[in-house]
């Protein structure tokens, strides 16, 4: 495919995708050529390991579709979640994207999974390139300390049936489809406990 061909298409097909992801921006393909020119599509079935534990993260990940999970293991190798991605969302190992070194976390595809990623050296680029994605970057990285916080709070102060309604009340449907196991791992409580309260709601 020639590049400006291969340009015009991810703008046709992902245009409402990345605009979404990155509205302060305002990207548009006149002055944003590299930006769209930097991503790739990938996917992954279920069950792949998109990110493993010990590599470095060489990519940043916008989600088209499926979802993801990325989690820890503990000395007994029990999966430990830490957090989930789906549609519309970002996804990655961030701190070994940006920090360049080795992932403490596994990243993988809970469901088969199409994907967008660009490259960390292209990524740092965009911040030279165009000085809008600045204030894309500083706003990304307020709401990913914000909503850690939030959950760390959530973890210590709420009761499991009170995690388990907060959960429900923003989760999208499609995580719904994953194994209850890796949303009770989430949520900081058995299996059991989840699945008990799930069939309360039923």
């Amino acid at each position: 495919m020639l590049e400006s061909t291969r340009i015009a298409y991810f703008y046709f097909m992902y245009e409402s995708l990345l605009k979404n992801a990155f509205a302060p921006t305002q990207l548009n393909l006149s002055t944003h050529e590299f930006f769209f020119n930097a991503w790739e599509e990938v996917e992954f079935k279920r069950g792949d390991f998109i990110t493993e534990a010990g590599r470095v993260e060489k990519y940043l990940y916008l989600v088209i579709e499926g979802v993801q999970a990325i989690y820890t293991l503990t000395p007994k190798g029990e999966k430990k979640v830490i957090g989930f991605s789906f549609d519309g969302s970002f996804s990655g190992v961030y701190d070994s994207f940006i920090k360049a070194n080795e992932s403490h976390y596994f990243l993988e595809a809970l469901t088969p999974s199409r994907m967008l990623r660009m490259k960390n050296t292209d990524y740092e680029r965009l911040f030279e390139m165009y000085p809008e994605f600045n204030k894309w970057g500083r706003i990304a990285h307020q709401e990913l300390l914000i909503g850690r916080v939030q959950r760390e709070v959530e973890l210590i102060t709420l009761t499991a049936r009170e995690r388990f309604d907060t959960f429900m009340k923003r989760c999208p449907d499609k995580l719904l489809e994953i194994p209850h196991k890796m949303l009770a791992s989430y949520l900081n409580m058995t299996p059991e406990t989840f699945s008990r309260l799930r069939g309360s709601i039923s």
